[in-house]
């Protein structure tokens, strides 16, 4: 069953409105319409919630509730429209959940076509795509959003992705010399980071070769057989799992980089923390400081 109803902590998360301060609200202004159970437990549907997040991104721009709370929901959605300095990431955020809510393919497409108006797709990556992938992956941990929803809004943000990438291909050029080869680990299947790495790369003009998910590392081996220098990429989230990365690092230079003649770059989570730079190994704490070193790499 996909999630239609939240109980006033799933309300909290979405909104980071605390719930003792939402039922104030409730028993003062009349601001939501929750359901109740048999047992007198509050429960919202998706309206109520994006009446919440509408009301909690004006107030923290400064509106009184007990204003707010006398508008309609269209009138609302004027005020934001009014509101917003230029394109406000904290109100995209709320409206690509909204998206995510209703299974809203077109809202997403439309907001993002809206965005790109005045941003570049590196911007919304890291300034709305990066932080709403990070709290998605808190409320689905949380039980607050269905895995549905999730999968979702991942794969849209994927799809968004490779479209521009596709339109970035003609970028590739004189620098075939270095090639860029980018996997996941085994058991490893979360794709968009790397995604997004493959898409500054060929950005900036390199060649890759995009093996995806769950790769075992002996078959790296076999993309060395066509190339003499390869650049290897991974993204780390959950596999291997920390107390494995060492001897993961170690097996990468055994079993593929026994010549020497290639390095790994690795992302994600898993490595945010780790500073062990060896030769051949570079560890990048965030996507910003991975695009920083490929810049450096297109002035040399």
């Amino acid at each position: 069953m996909v999630k239609t109803q939240f109980g006033i902590k799933d309300l909290e998360n979405l909104s980071n409105v605390k719930a003792h301060t939402i039922r104030i609200w409730e028993k003062r202004y009349n601001l939501l319409e929750p359901d109740r159970t048999d047992t007198n437990i509050r429960k919202y549907d998706i309206e109520n919630l994006k009446k919440l997040l509408n009301i909690a991104y004006l107030y923290n721009s400064g509106y009184k509730i007990s204003k707010l709370a006398s508008l309609s929901p269209f009138q609302l959605q004027n005020l934001i429209k009014n509101n917003i300095q230029g394109l406000d990431s904290e109100y995209m955020l709320n409206v690509f959940k909204s998206a995510m809510f209703e299974f809203d393919g077109e809202l997403f497409d439309a907001t993002l076509e809206k965005l790109l108006e005045e941003k570049s797709f590196r911007e919304i990556f890291k300034e709305i795509f990066v932080p709403l992938l990070s709290e998605m992956g808190i409320l689905w941990h949380s039980g607050t959003i269905d895995p549905s929803h999730e999968h979702f809004i991942s794969e849209k943000i994927k799809h968004t992705i490779i479209q521009h990438t596709k339109k970035r291909t003609n970028n590739t050029s004189e620098k075939e010399s270095l090639t860029f080869a980018l996997y996941l680990p085994y058991q490893e299947i979360h794709e968009i980071g790397l995604l997004y790495a493959n898409y500054e790369l060929i950005s900036a003009g390199f060649n890759t070769i995009f093996l995806g998910a769950n790769i075992p590392l002996e078959s790296l081996n076999h993309v060395l057989k066509t190339k003499t220098k390869i650049i290897f990429v991974t993204y780390i989230t959950i596999q291997p799992e920390k107390d494995n990365l060492e001897n993961y690092l170690i097996d990468f230079q055994n079993e593929v980089n026994a010549k020497g003649s290639s390095e790994l770059w690795v992302l994600g989570r898993k490595v945010e923390k780790y500073a062990k730079n060896t030769k051949n190994i570079k560890f990048f704490k965030g996507i910003n400081q991975f695009t920083e070193q490929v810049e450096n790499l297109t002035t040399h």
